[in-house]
């Protein structure tokens, strides 16, 4: 069928298409079937209905569709029915709980990354592989697939360094310590680092503070090999894609299945060549793992992975039902972080746990003796070696390498959260935490977050403030009080919790 080109200037992360229904009915296909378009190149693309939005004798291409087939939009394509990708019925095993082969993943992975598979067949992929996992064989074959899915980069020296945090635990701004330290005592460390999803801030938010995050491959080699270590953005660069494509269809399903955590996370370590890695697993509540012993499985795990594919990879299981530091929000979280490598000074939870991180790294990488790596990494600190390797990273990514903590700017509008009455703080949320963060506008808005006056286990007496919440806008500030207010992050020793009224049968 010969169809004139409609252009729709839409961004839809998928090869799809807009059909009137009177055409889709004379190609006998269905909302969510394929049509293979063909002028001077030839793609398929996915299906979607309408019946006013584009008229009979039309086809609405969007951008991405546009892009691929770099044409003027004045005159009309060929438009044919296609079959389903192979790949929807390797999904279908998946579903009645049959091993796959190597070939059918790497066939798999391949159609998530060309854009090949609808969201709704890789929901059905995430959620079968969330009931029933993947074997150990399985699991390594997707993560060599995913690796495979995108650029690699390959140094010429080792060994090459990486860590990672599982997540689950605002405030987690280690990496703004860990790399600097690392790469000061000789090794080399490219962290490509993520955006917050559900939090308050990823690492790629807060480094976005201090100098750009968005590179290619090529650039992240040849940075790292002059200065020994750089914090980016992993989602600027062709990475591992089929990895981001997954986690998208995940957030809105709220599921994490165990072989794709571990292949997620494994593929990009693969695909940036490292040969060393530190995991940091955050356990207790309000974290993603519960307790030491699903930790313990998830570390082990890891490491049987990491030992398929070459990697030495050791796991920190570390303490997560508290924030680390005082600080939640892209700003907050940075100032926090440079006031700790300018004075050596700042919370102990997040000195102590990017000393031991980094004191693991630098064991790993021959850089310390074992049992020496956590003192050597606190006299990095100290000795200002690790502040300067900072500004060395801030400067080959172009940003300002004289900036210091006081150069940070937080959100000018500011509320206080006050103690109910005298007491210890028995509990703090992380989860509510994150959300007030969110609501003050973190993290896009770079200034808004939460400082924490008082933490678990420290003694306030009534009226003394715990929280401070910050903002850029006064209307996300109050939107950000009111929540604490109606359901409060903390819980102060003998709170009321709840009044109940008097229930009384007649």
């Amino acid at each position: 069928m010969e169809l004139k080109v409609q252009p729709i200037d839409i961004k839809v992360g998928k090869y799809k298409v807009i059909l009137n229904t009177i055409d889709a009915k004379e190609l006998g296909v269905n909302e969510g079937d394929r049509v293979r378009i063909k002028d001077h190149v030839t793609l398929t693309a996915i299906v979607d209905f309408t019946e006013d939005m584009i008229s009979p004798g039309m086809i609405g291409l969007y951008h991405e569709v546009q892009e691929q087939l770099q044409r003027q939009w004045t005159e009309t394509v060929e438009v044919e029915a296609a079959e389903k990708p192979k790949s929807t019925r390797i999904i279908r095993k998946v579903m009645d709980g049959e091993k796959l082969t190597k070939d059918e993943i790497k066939e798999l992975v391949k159609d998530i990354t060309e854009e090949t598979l609808s969201d709704i067949e890789i929901a059905a992929f995430l959620t079968a592989s969330y009931i029933k996992d993947m074997t150990e064989e399985e699991t390594e074959w997707l993560t060599r697939a995913m690796i495979e899915s995108g650029e690699r980069i390959e140094f010429d020296v080792h060994p090459i360094m990486d860590k990672h945090s599982i997540g689950g635990v605002p405030g987690n701004k280690i990496s703004l310590l860990v790399v600097p330290i690392v790469a000061a005592n000789g090794l080399l460390i490219p962290k490509t680092s993520s955006r917050a999803i559900t939090g308050a801030g990823g690492t790629a938010d807060l480094m976005e503070i201090l100098a750009p995050v968005e590179f290619t491959a090529a650039q992240i080699k040849d940075m790292t090999q002059k200065v020994g270590g750089v914090i980016v953005w992993g989602g600027a660069t062709n990475i591992a894609p089929a990895d981001d494509k997954l986690i998208k269809v995940e957030y809105p399903l709220s599921i994490d299945p165990h072989c794709q955590l571990l292949a997620s996370i494994m593929a990009k370590k693969g695909a940036v060549g490292a040969d060393k890695v530190v995991i940091d697993i955050p356990t207790g509540t309000g974290t993603k793992i519960p307790d030491i012993k699903a930790g313990r499985k998830l570390a082990r795990d890891l490491i049987s992975l990491g030992e398929r594919l070459g990697m030495d990879v050791d796991c920190a299981l570390t303490y997560g039902s508290s924030p680390v530091g005082r600080t939640v929000g892209p700003a907050l979280e940075v100032k926090e972080a440079l006031e700790v490598l300018e004075t050596t000074q700042g919370p102990n939870s997040l000195i102590e746990k990017s000393a031991a991180l980094a004191g693991m790294l630098l064991e790993m990488g021959g850089a310390a003796a074992r049992g020496q790596g956590h003192d050597l990494a606190l006299e990095t600190l100290k000795n200002g070696n690790a502040l300067a390797k900072l500004k060395e990273i801030i400067a080959i990514q172009g940003g300002n390498p004289d900036v210091t903590s006081k150069d940070i700017k937080v959100g000018e509008f500011t509320a206080d959260l006050k103690a109910p009455h005298n007491g210890y703080i028995i509990e703090l949320y992380n989860k509510r935490l994150v959300q007030i963060a969110r609501l003050a506008g973190a993290p896009n808005d770079k200034g808004a977050g939460v400082y924490i006056h008082k933490k678990r286990g420290e003694s306030v007496k009534q009226g003394e403030t715990v929280l401070t919440i910050y903002a850029e806008k006064e209307v996300k500030l109050q939107a950000a009080l009111k929540s604490a207010r109606q359901d409060s992050p903390i819980l102060v020793e003998g709170m009321l919790l709840e009044k109940v009224g008097d229930v009384r049968e007649f």
